[in-house]
C-alpha cells in the first residue's frame, strides 16, 4: 500500500465560536483514521498597545500595566489552546498537533506563519459578517484566502436550529 504524504494543516483558533468550529470540522474531514497529518493550532495575540504611565486625565498610572497585560495575554492563550483541546481530545485518530502562537495583525501573521510553515492547507472559521460590517471591520478569512498560495478552507458556524 502506498504511504500518504504528511500534510501540515493550520487552523486559526481564537477565542471565537466559529474558530472551534472550524476545527471539529477539519478533524472531521481532514484527519482520516491512520493519517500522518499534522495540525497546527495557530493562535494570534493582538499587538501590544501603546500607552504612557499617565492617564488621559492626567494621573499617573501605579502599578505595572505591562506585567498585568502579559498575564492577561498568557491567561487567554491558555484559555484558547485549553479550548482546542477540548475539541480534539476525544478525536479517535492518534495525531501531531503542533501549537503557534504569533503576535500581531491577525490577517498578516496567519498569513505569513501560513507561508514559514510551509502549510498544506489552512482552515479557518468565519464569523460571516454583512457587507457593510464586513467592508467596516475587514474580513480576515477572505484577506487570507486571496493571499495565501495553499488551498483555504473556510468554515461557516452551522445554523441554530430553532
Amino acid at each position: 500500500m502506498e504511504e500518504t504524504k504528511e500534510r501540515k494543516i493550520v487552523v486559526a483558533v481564537d477565542e471565537s465560536e466559529e474558530s472551534m468550529e472550524a476545527l471539529s470540522w477539519s478533524l472531521d474531514n481532514l484527519f482520516p483514521y491512520g493519517s500522518n497529518n499534522t495540525l497546527i493550532l495557530l493562535y494570534v495575540k493582538p499587538p501590544l498597545p501603546v500607552y504612557s504611565s499617565i492617564d488621559a486625565a492626567g494621573f499617573i498610572v501605579t502599578g505595572d500595566p505591562v506585567a498585568a497585560l502579559n498575564k492577561y495575554e498568557h491567561e487567554l492563550v491558555e484559555s484558547v489552546m485549553a479550548r482546542s483541546q477540548t475539541v480534539y481530545q476525544d478525536f479517535e485518530s492518534d495525531i501531531n498537533i503542533e501549537r503557534r502562537v504569533g503576535r500581531g495583525d491577525a490577517k498578516e501573521v496567519i498569513c505569513n506563519a501560513v507561508q514559514k510553515l510551509r502549510a498544506d492547507m489552512l482552515v479557518i472559521g468565519t464569523h460571516d459578517y454583512g457587507f457593510f460590517k464586513r467592508a467596516l471591520l475587514g474580513s480576515v478569512s477572505e484577506y487570507c484566502a486571496k493571499r495565501v498560495k495553499c488551498p483555504v478552507i473556510i468554515v461557516k458556524k452551522k445554523a441554530q436550529n430553532n
